[in-house]
């Protein structure tokens, strides 16, 4: 009799199907950082470029979690001086232990499968999620930096010179809100996170925080 087909999650972060051989898992050894979606060279030299970062659950991911990306990159195109060339998700690790949430491996293949089929520009990064521990949210964007701009060496402009991309914390107001929870947050990341990176923050229903905050530098 032949073999049933068997479901992996592949390197892409897929669920496939097939009696084919095996794809490797995704784990930290074989982890590469996904620059696919990222654009190639940034439209406007007198322009920052900038890479929206959104941490979370996503479990599982929704329209409201797509709409906060588009909604970010249209404020910054028309009210700032950033160019957004990019943009990820990066969910949490299964140390978060948040009750209800789906195992790392599935949340992943859920938000690959969300921008798929929604978005050209928004990616998703298992680094995080790839993790046994539990990361600190500025960890997570240590990391989009030190890959997009040493390791990438940044963004070209028209004229082929390299420009460092800024990355900035993407999220709704209900996160930034538990940023004034005494010992939730380190204040040192608090500070690195709102003070070196910065934060586009939309506000939620039951929240009476401003519809967006740039990056202070910015």
């Amino acid at each position: 009799m032949a073999n049933s087909p068997k479901l992996v999650v592949a390197d892409d972060g897929i669920t496939h199907s097939g009696n084919t051989q095996q794809k490797a898992a995704l784990t930290l050894e074989n982890y590469t950082f996904p620059a696919d979606r990222l654009k190639k060279s940034l439209l406007d030299s007198g322009k920052t470029p900038l890479v929206l970062v959104s941490c979370g659950s996503f479990s599982p991911p929704t329209n409201l979690h797509l709409r906060m990306f588009e909604q970010a990159a249209d404020y910054c195109e028309f009210q700032t001086d950033f160019e957004v060339v990019g943009g990820f998700f990066s969910p949490v690790g299964d140390a978060y232990k948040k009750a209800g949430l789906v195992s790392a491996q599935h949340r992943i293949t859920m938000c690959n499968l969300a921008v798929k089929q929604s978005s050209t520009w928004i990616g998703v990064d298992p680094w995080e999620p790839l993790h046994k521990e539990y990361l600190p949210t500025v960890k997570v964007l240590d990391h989009f930096d030190y890959y997009l701009n040493e390791v990438l060496g940044g963004i070209e402009t028209y004229t082929g010179e390299k420009k460092k991309i800024h990355v900035a914390l993407l999220a709704g107001a209900d996160l930034i809100q538990t940023m004034s929870t005494p010992g939730l947050w380190a204040q040192e990341d608090l500070e690195r996170i709102l003070g070196h990176y910065g934060a586009f923050i939309l506000e939620r229903s039951g929240t009476d925080i401003g519809k967006l905050y740039l990056p202070k530098n910015k």
